[in-house]
C-alpha cells in the first residue's frame, strides 16, 4: 500500500516479551520493508520485549540515553550497545561519547526538576489503567498544579472504570485524553459523570466512531440524555465545504493547499497566507 516502515508501538509499557517475539517475527516474515519497535518501561517488561524483538529480527528501537531512560521513558540505548557487543546485531555505536550527553541531561535535569515525573522504578498498575507513558506524566504535571497529586491512585483506579464505561476504547489521541479529563473530573469533584465535556459528549453520540464496546447505560444518559446516538460514519453527516472555502477564499489562494488550510483553520490561515503572498508583492 506505499508504506515504507511499520512502527510498532507500545506506549503504555504494557508488551510482554513472548509478545514482542510473535509480532515482530509475523510481521517480518510478511513484509519486505523494515519494523522498528517502541516500547515504554512503565511496567517494567520493555527491555526484554526488546531482546526479544532482536532475536525476532527487529530493524530499530526506540531508545533514550540513560539519564533520560527507564521509568515512563524508553530503555537506555547503552545498555543495548554493551549487550549486543561482538553479536550479529552489533550496532558498532560508540559506547564512550554518550557520557557527555548523559552529563548534560542530568544538568538539565535537576535545573527542571519541578517538571520532573515522580513515577520512577515499575508500575505494574498500566496492565490495569493501560495510560500510555506520556499521557501519564502530563497527568501527573496537571494534578501538581492544582495541588491534586495525592490523588493520582484514585484517578489511575477511575480510569479503567471510565474507559470499561467508553466501551473501551484503545488509549491513545484523542480517546485517551477524553477517559483521563473524565476520570480525573469524576475524582476531583466528587460524583462521577457530574461534569462531562463536549468531546465526551460527541464520543458517545458516535461522532469519533463506534467503539469496540457498548457504552455504559449510566455514562450514555449522562452524556446525551434523551438523544439518540447516529449510527451511519459521522463523516457522512458533514455538508460539502471545498467549493465554499475556495469562494470565501478567493484570490488569496495560490493553490489548492491554501485552500485546504483556510477550510481546516480559517481564524490562522487569514493572516496567514496574506503575510505570506502579499508581503512579497
Amino acid at each position: 500500500m506505499g508504506a515504507e516502515l511499520i512502527h510498532v508501538e507500545d506506549m503504555a509499557g504494557l508488551m510482554t516479551p513472548p509478545a514482542a517475539y510473535e509480532l515482530i517475527s509475523a510481521l517480518k516474515a510478511a513484509l519486505d520493508i523494515p519494523v522498528h519497535l517502541h516500547c515504554h518501561c512503565t511496567g517494567g517488561m520493555a527491555e526484554m520485549c526488546y531482546w526479544e524483538a532482536i532475536r525476532a529480527g527487529v530493524d530499530g528501537l526506540d531508545v533514550c540515553v540513560s539519564s533520560l531512560g527507564m521509568g515512563p521513558g524508553h530503555p537506555p540505548i547503552e545498555s543495548f550497545i554493551a549487550g549486543l557487543r561482538g553479536t550479529p546485531r552489533d550496532p558498532k555505536i560508540d559506547l564512550a561519547q554518550f557520557t557527555e550527553l548523559n552529563e548534560g541531561f542530568q544538568y538539565l535535569r535537576a535545573r527542571r526538576n519541578e517538571y520532573e515525573s515522580r513515577l520512577i522504578g515499575v508500575d505494574v498498575g498500566c496492565l490495569q489503567h493501560q495510560i500510555p507513558g506520556g499521557m501519564l506524566t502530563n497527568m501527573e504535571n496537571q494534578l501538581r498544579s492544582m495541588n491534586a497529586l495525592d490523588r493520582l491512585p484514585e484517578i489511575l483506579s477511575e480510569v479503567t472504570r471510565v474507559r470499561a464505561d467508553m466501551g473501551y476504547p484503545p488509549l491513545a489521541t484523542p480517546s485517551s485524553q477524553m477517559c483521563g479529563a473524565q476520570a480525573t473530573s469524576n475524582v476531583l469533584l466528587g460524583e462521577r459523570y457530574k461534569n462531562i465535556s463536549k468531546e465526551m459528549r460527541n464520543y458517545c453520540r458516535g461522532m469519533y466512531g463506534c467503539p469496540p464496546g457498548q457504552i455504559s447505560p449510566e455514562l450514555m444518559k449522562k452524556a446525551l440524555g434523551d438523544e439518540k446516538p447516529i449510527t451511519c460514519r459521522p463523516a457522512d453527516l458533514l455538508e460539502p465545504g471545498w467549493e465554499k472555502a475556495k469562494a470565501e477564499i478567493g484570490d488569496l489562494a495560490h493553490s489548492d493547499e491554501d485552500v485546504l488550510t483556510y477550510a481546516l483553520f480559517p481564524n490562522i490561515a487569514l493572516p496567514y497566507l496574506k503575510n505570506r503572498y502579499e508581503n512579497k508583492e
